[in-house]
């Protein structure tokens, strides 16, 4: 047992693969005979990634506004987990579109909570391709300038820049994103990895584990652009009931709700739509679906292993578009996806202005 819990807040834009690099490093820690508590983070109810990870490890899910703005809930998480499975090691992943997250949550924990945690240094993951084209190294669909801004200062603050996913690039190009991003970002160590394949998550961990955070200050943030580029992004969350009189493959079933989805929203840039379908009988099973780019592959990251004829399904949509074009977009690929679907929950909006609970500028 720690002296003092560990603290690792894992960040990064939406899409960069943060839930699968948890969930690494989630079973890597265990594997050293640590205990693990995760703390997942979203503007609303009904989030794919608590679903994702719940099943493996002991969760606490934020809702209605980031860490940075729920600072005093993300301690109240972090005491339940205590009472519950007392972790030796705590894991944070904040909502994907949030920044600011040194002043307004490590320095907070540091100072005000210095003798029960320890924090570990601020990791912030980039898509390989996303992270390319706003560094102007390849063209393609990308955000509006104060969608940027978010990104922008989301790396700005970062001690450790991982580029995941890096099995998508071939090398010399994983060579090109990591000089670009060291010049942009100097502060920061810049590493690679491909959490999905688990290479380069050791060394990650090495690193996350061998220092804490370290002093110094936070970043400048403009809060009204940091407000204006979170709300262009359209949010919406839907739970639904879906069956079918005869078995069907829930893994087609997500592809086709994915790809009548991203046909209902020409022009518009996805940020991140991520699925997971449930059978209702239990099983344990799941299938899980994540598309991060407008003009990426839909991916199934986790496959149902038989048909079922009846499940739960969680949609996350986050996209630069009003979030009613989004509800119509998704009630409308599922009225179209060949099942009987009964939505129980669906809430679409933009996210509101960043309010933090705490913003401290120095450690």
């Amino acid at each position: 047992m720690l002296d003092r819990s560990s603290f690792i807040m894992v960040g990064g834009f939406l899409g960069a693969g943060k839930t699968t690099a948890v969930s690494q490093l989630a079973r890597r820690l265990t594997g050293q005979d640590l205990r693990v508590g995760l703390i997942t983070n979203d503007q609303s109810i009904g989030l794919v990634d608590t679903a994702v990870l719940a099943g493996s490890f002991p969760v606490e899910e934020i809702t209605g506004g980031c860490f940075c703005c729920r600072f005093n809930s993300l301690v109240e998480a972090s005491e339940r987990l205590s009472r519950t499975t007392r972790p030796d090691v705590f894991i944070a992943e904040p909502v994907g579109s949030c920044t600011d997250l040194m002043a307004a949550v490590s320095f907070p924990l540091r100072n005000i909570y210095g003798d029960a945690y320890s924090v570990a240094p601020l990791t912030v993951l980039v898509d390989p391709i996303r992270a390319e084209r706003i560094l102007g190294l390849e063209t393609g669909k990308t955000f509006s300038p104060n969608v940027l801004y978010v990104y922008g200062k989301q790396l700005e603050e970062a001690e450790i820049i991982a580029i995941n996913k890096c099995d998508l690039l071939p090398l010399d190009r994983q060579d090109r994103l990591e000089a670009a991003l060291r010049r942009a970002y100097p502060r920061a160590e810049v590493l690679r990895m491909s959490a999905r394949e688990g290479k380069g998550v050791d060394a990650w961990l090495t690193r996350l584990t061998a220092a804490r955070a370290a002093a110094g200050s936070a970043p400048e943030v403009d809060y009204d652009l940091y407000a204006d580029g979170e709300a262009l992004l359209g949010w919406l969350n839907a739970s639904v009931s879906v069956s079918s009189p005869a078995e069907f493959d829930g893994n087609e079933l997500l592809r086709r709700i994915a790809a009548a989805t991203r046909q209902a929203l020409p022009g518009v840039e996805i940020a991140h739509l991520k699925m997971t379908l449930v059978p209702t009988e239990e099983g344990g099973d799941i299938g899980v679906l994540n598309l991060v780019r407008s003009d990426g592959t839909a991916e199934i990251s986790h496959s149902l292993k038989e048909p079922l004829a009846a499940g739960e399904l969680l949609v996350n949509l986050r996209a630069e578009a009003d979030p009613e074009l989004l509800r119509e977009s998704v009630l409308g690929a599922l009225a179209a996806c060949g099942c009987e679907a009964a939505i129980r929950h669906v809430e679409y909006f933009r996210p509101a202005r960043p309010q933090p609970t705490y913003r401290m500028a120095r450690a």
